[in-house]
């Protein structure tokens, strides 16, 4: 029998991924990118400062660098399954009461407040999508469907950055209110996130090994608490491992906070003074088309050579969309086919080399604890995130943003040192036989 049905049981072995990997990964990526990246948008087109807003939106990282603390809790309290559909309700209810604070005179510490709360359950239901995704699928399964994941995650960012914002900006202005399209907004995906729930709960299949521990008192709980973290940190060159999760998205870290502001401040400060509709449109658009070509080529290269064959070109890859940013800063075009190119190379640069990071997360995650020893690994990934992007905004506002794209082509050294570091069996990610 196919190790994947044994994997699966009998629900999984009929239900190709195809049904429920996609639709996972999408709504594992809206709820971040409402946190992280919507909300910085909405907050620049509120009137929310640079240093500000890449500083407190920073804090929103917290959850998901802390998260393997309660990591293993997902492990054996209840089922990966359960864990994700009852996460998917507590999200849409976060995004209604966003909708719900946007027209409080305090709105953006109120709209903090509830985002702090979507973080934390977007956290909880990342650890119990990829533990899923790993008990659900073969480790050849996994190999080719994390360019789908991936590209299906990405896809989810950049419909929140694409068409909600060309919504946002379209809404408002009919209205003359800036606050009612981010209102209708949040309110559509607060709706979205009901339906997906309705809908997981019948395509998510049921895999053998999704099962509840056979944990009984509160020592067992903590007994097994401690052992996942002993077993992860003696796991070999761990601390070479934790280096490349901090470093290898460093100039992402920071650029990824600042290209809305950059692309919306007007040119007399250094930006592109485009519109939020027309951001809308660059990601939403050819965006989309480099993401889902650079995401799908990594993961079939990758699926068929393996992660260690391809791990060097993805981190050149992943490096190298910078220099579209430090081009956009330096000339200004006002062309938007200008824009649009170095937005199709930037996504695609990002999808074909993000597909390194992941698999080298799943490869360092195998053993026992596979689901919270991923969740670790993303803490780690998360903590690398969030230290260089809470600097993000005040390099520009003390500098400019000229330096601070230069800046981020300097870190690219890093993201292609820590590769010469890391050890990666050959054959892994390569399908067998």
């Amino acid at each position: 029998m196919d190790k994947s049905a044994v994997q699966n049981g009998g629900d999984g072995a009929r239900r190709s991924p195809w049904w429920w990997v996609p639709t996972l990964y999408f709504a594992e990526g809206l709820p971040y990118m409402a946190v992280m990246t919507i909300s910085t948008v909405m907050y620049k087109c509120l009137g929310i400062g640079n240093t500000e807003l890449a500083f407190f939106t920073a804090w929103l990282y917290l959850p998901w660098v802390i998260k393997p603390f309660w990591s293993p809790f997902v492990d054996i309290i209840r089922t990966k399954r359960w864990w994700v559909l009852m996460m998917q309700w507590l999200i849409a209810v976060s995004m209604a009461s966003i909708a719900f604070a946007l027209p409080a005179s305090g709105f953006f510490q109120a709209t903090l407040a509830v985002f702090w709360l979507m973080a934390f359950a977007s956290a909880t239901h990342d650890i119990a999508a990829d533990g899923f995704y790993m008990l659900g699928l073969t480790d050849h399964q996994q190999s080719l469907f994390v360019g789908i994941r991936s590209l299906f995650y990405r896809i989810s960012m950049i419909v929140g950055q694409g068409a909600l914002v060309v919504l946002a900006a379209h809404v408002g202005a009919s209205w003359a209110e800036p606050k009612a399209g981010w209102i209708a907004v949040f309110g559509i995906l607060s709706a979205f996130f009901v339906a997906m729930a309705v809908y997981h709960s019948a395509v998510l299949p049921r895999p053998a090994q999704d099962s509840m521990r056979e944990v009984k008192t509160m020592r067992g709980v903590f007994d097994e608490f401690v052992e996942t973290f002993v077993a992860f940190f003696r796991k070999p060159h761990v601390w070479v491992a934790i280096l490349f999760m901090l470093l290898y998205r460093l100039p992402e870290a920071q650029l990824v906070k600042m290209i809305s502001p950059f692309m919306l401040d007007p040119v007399e400060k250094g930006g592109l003074g485009m519109t939020a509709d027309e951001v809308g449109w660059a990601y939403g658009t050819v965006g989309v088309i480099g993401l889902m070509l650079g995401g799908i080529v990594g993961g079939l290269v990758a699926s068929r050579n393996g992660l260690k064959r391809w791990l060097h070109p993805m981190a050149w890859s992943m490096s190298l969309t910078c220099l579209t940013f430090v081009y956009l800063a330096f000339v200004q075009p006002s062309a938007m086919w200008q824009i649009f190119v170095c937005v199709f190379v930037e996504q695609f640069g990002y999808g074909f080399g993000f597909t390194a990071y992941m698999l080298y997360l799943i490869y360092f995650s195998n053993g026992r604890f596979k689901t919270s020893h991923y969740s670790i690994c993303t803490g780690f990934m998360a903590l690398g995130m969030m230290l260089p992007g809470m600097a993000a905004g005040w390099i520009v506002d003390t500098f400019d943003y000229r330096s601070f794209f230069v800046w981020t082509m300097v870190c690219c050294v890093a993201t292609i040192g820590v590769c010469y570091l890391i050890k990666v069996d050959a054959g892994f990610g390569k399908k067998k036989g």
